[in-house]
């Protein structure tokens, strides 16, 4: 067997630095080795960038924030300026970090490493992107604290017309929104129930939740509701949002507002998703709204509240998802009672079966397997009268699917939003 004088460590440590650091920074830093320390960058080449960096157990993406962090951590400014730029700029565009997601490197940092390590890793990386935001396609603009908002949580504001909604807005993270959706909870729910899916639709679109009157943060007036008067509701916070037609994805009553809402307003409406929900009960299910409301207004939603958990959630879930569960029940358990029984009515006395075929937005229905607040049964009836409805059922689904099965539920939903024009 022939002699390989190749150093092979060495040659996979300069192949990770280029990939990294890119060609040009690795060329100059090899051209002013010395006989001092040579040896120096030698070692560096094969332990740090082969021996590590040549690892596959993380992406080289996740490799870069860890630097970045421990740098920044350390105080090791050089280092730390050399790897924000190169995470811009330099090396693979497949490892590059876009200044979001450096933004929120920094921001971990400092819960970890502490506020002044993050104020100075924030000096020095914006002084780079002012240098390289041209060449990225980014630029620093002014921008206040007072309009800076929690992005995972969206932007809390309350409508100007009455009864006052409080929403939330969630902007596109990825450049001009593809479309705008709002999503709308179930009763006893609010705004946050959607959380997880706004997150995930707001990569690409703006995003809406908010809370019906009489729930969360919204005005709860002391009478009972209809669901016409929840659609108005909704129309004129679209109306006032001027983010019309929207796509409308609604949950339980959220759902009933949608149909009412699609039927009355279809300019308002480009596309719907009704999700665990109907468009009729029967009437001994009607007596039973009316017997809830007469249980609540004698007893407070505390009394009603395990049976409605056991309506949420399937028994396997609570056991497996207690916390969750527990949290739901708080939720429904501080809402305003006045405004729970007013849309304990509007709810027990929907009504749109027969006004489902002037329905014409594309609409997905969703169901759960396991509901027994809302059968799919149920959802089959919607589906058979709304022109073109497709209807998805989620197995290992009750009542609150999106809760239950969120990424079966996200899945279908992307699925309807790519399909629509």
């Amino acid at each position: 067997m022939s002699y390989d004088p190749s150093d092979l460590d060495l040659e996979r440590g300069f192949k990770n630095r280029r990939e990294i650091l890119g060609d040009a920074w690795v060329e100059r830093s090899v051209s002013r080795a010395t006989n001092f320390n040579a040896e120096f960058q030698h070692l560096i080449t094969r332990f740090a960038w082969n021996e590590i960096w040549g690892r596959p157990g993380l992406e080289k993406k996740t490799r870069r924030a860890m630097v970045l962090a421990v740098t920044m951590a350390l105080g090791r400014w050089e280092e730390f300026e050399l790897h924000v730029r190169s995470a811009l700029v330099g090396g693979d565009p497949d490892t590059r970090l876009t200044p979001d997601e450096l933004k929120e490197i920094l921001m971990q940092t400092a819960i970890y490493a502490g506020v002044p390590a993050a104020n100075t890793g924030f000096t020095h990386a914006q002084e780079i992107l002012r240098e390289v935001g041209p060449q990225i396609g980014y630029t620093l603009e002014p921008m206040s604290p007072l309009d800076a908002f929690h992005p995972g949580n969206g932007k809390d504001l309350v409508t100007a017309s009455k009864p006052a909604l409080h929403y939330n807005l969630r902007k596109a993270r990825n450049g001009a929104p593809r479309k705008t959706i709002v999503l709308s909870h179930a009763l006893g729910c609010d705004l946050t129930m959607w959380d997880w899916l706004a997150n995930i639709l707001a990569a690409d679109c703006d995003v809406v939740s908010y809370d019906h009157r009489g729930h969360g943060g919204s005005d709860a007036p002391a009478t009972l509701y209809t669901m016409p008067e929840l659609a108005a509701d909704a129309a004129r916070l679209v109306q006032e949002l001027d983010c019309g037609p929207v796509v409308w994805i609604g949950l339980s009553m959220g759902g009933m507002v949608g149909q009412e809402l699609a039927i009355r307003n279809p300019e308002l409406v480009q596309a719907l998703v009704i999700a665990n929900s109907t468009s009729a009960y029967p009437d001994t299910v009607r007596q039973a709204w009316q017997q809830r409301i007469e249980t609540v207004r004698a007893g407070g939603i505390e009394a009603i509240a395990d049976a409605v958990m056991e309506r949420y959630f399937h028994d396997e879930f609570r056991k497996e998802s207690a916390g969750l569960v527990a949290a739901f029940r708080r939720r429904l358990t501080s809402t305003d009672q006045d405004g729970y029984i007013g849309c304990c009515n509007a709810v027990g006395t929907v009504d749109t079966t027969a006004r489902l075929p002037k329905i014409s937005s594309p609409t997905l229905i969703i169901a759960g397997a396991l509901d027994q607040g809302a059968p799919v049964s149920m959802s089959e009836t919607m589906a058979a009268n709304i022109p073109g409805a497709k209807l998805v059922v989620l197995e290992g689904a009750s009542h609150l699917a999106v809760a239950e099965q969120p990424k079966p539920f996200a899945q279908a939903v992307a699925e309807f939003l790519a399909a629509l024009k």
